[in-house]
């Protein structure tokens, strides 16, 4: 409110510049420059919300004198007009220069503009006919309707364009952001999570194979397998909500050596070893080992697993199950590897061999 009076006060001044002595002629400071004092308050009070308004307000004080100008020009080759005006100036056409700009800046449609400027166009057209209808006057006319109108309108439409592009650019970025982020989520729950509940359904399978328990016991971890099963396949359902089919996985490993890995698969009681060859230890090889860990705890429960680690070369292979797998294929630990695996420049095959399974990544030298 404070800036909008300000700037009243300060078009009041430049009104009154342009008009009749209010000390010689008070009558006539009354009937042509309050009425334009108040027309612009108008405009300052609609100019923030709607300046497109305010530029229709503001028109009885556009570039209609061509008595001063950004330029004079000589058309005496043309006509007898010697001082042409070009772009006509006048105390208002700074405020007009802004309002027009604003309209540009924070107008979204564009067809209220074009009407206001073919008002303008029209109002023009009827004080160079009025004045005489010369050449000069023409020229002093369509230069002064382009600098204080068009030109300033353009600009504004210009920064408005702009500042969409930029304001997109943002929202993908975050957008892009979030997408990374629930990939990630995403990979440590597969990692992670799918990883622990696999091995769990493991430890229950044992259970339920071991000697000497009571049948309701054998039953209890019978629920327990399937239990653990089932919430693999809820996890599997959610990791395919939060996988992005267009994010990379990225290639650092968890933080656990592969020693570690096997380790605890054996405790959890599975049949697995590890062959770990002289040389070192492939950035991928945690991920490849853990995959294949995984997938043989569930689909292959009780079989034994075989883990081979060269340079050049990741195995992992089981045997035939010694019990039934609930678990159903189609997850998405297979296809985020071997995404993993062509980005560095590996090939990864995963198929029956024999009465089991294997999978096996080689590497680049």
């Amino acid at each position: 409110m404070v800036y909008d009076l300000l700037l009243w006060v300060v078009l009041g001044v430049f009104i009154a510049a342009m008009g009749p002595d209010p000390v010689k002629d008070p009558a006539a400071f009354a009937l042509v420059t309050v009425p334009r004092i108040v027309l612009g308050g108008l405009a300052v009070l609609v100019g923030r919300p709607y300046p497109l308004l305010a530029l229709v307000l503001v028109l009885p004080l556009g570039p209609w004198r061509f008595t001063d100008g950004f330029a004079t020009v000589d058309l005496s080759r043309l006509a007898p007009q010697r001082n042409v005006k070009i772009v006509p100036l006048l105390a208002t056409s700074p405020f007009i220069v802004w309002y027009a700009y604003l309209t540009g800046r924070r107008l979204a449609r564009v067809w209220p503009a074009l009407l206001v400027f073919c008002l303008i166009g029209v109002v023009g057209v009827a004080v160079v006919l009025a004045q005489g209808g010369d050449l000069g006057l023409w020229v002093s006319m369509v230069t002064g309707v382009i600098g204080t109108y068009l030109v300033p309108y353009l600009f504004g439409l210009l920064r408005r364009r702009l500042l969409q592009q930029r304001l997109q650019a943002r929202r993908s970025a975050e957008e892009q952001a979030r997408l990374r982020e629930r990939a990630r989520i995403a990979r440590d729950m597969h990692d992670s999570l799918g990883h622990d509940l696999a091995l769990i359904a493991v430890r229950a399978a044992g259970l339920e194979m071991a000697p000497g328990l009571a049948p309701e016991q054998v039953g209890a971890a019978g629920e327990l397998r399937i239990a653990a099963a089932d919430a693999t396949e809820r996890l599997r359902q959610i990791i395919g909500l939060l996988r992005e089919d267009a994010d990379a996985a990225p290639l650092v490993p968890v933080n656990e050596n592969l020693a570690e890995l096997v380790r605890r698969a054996a405790a959890s009681g599975m049949e697995v070893t590890l062959d770990l060859a002289p040389g070192p230890v492939p950035e991928l090889a945690h991920a490849v080992v853990q995959e294949g860990l995984t997938n043989a705890a569930k689909h292959a429960p009780g079989a034994l697993v075989e883990v081979v680690v060269a340079p050049e070369r990741i195995s992992v292979r089981n045997g035939p199950p010694r019990s039934r797998s609930t678990v159903r294929s189609g997850g998405m630990g297979l296809a985020g590897l071997r995404e993993r695996v062509r980005l560095a420049g590996g090939v990864l095959s995963a198929g029956p061999v024999g009465d089991g399974f294997e999978l096996t990544v080689t590497l680049p030298p």
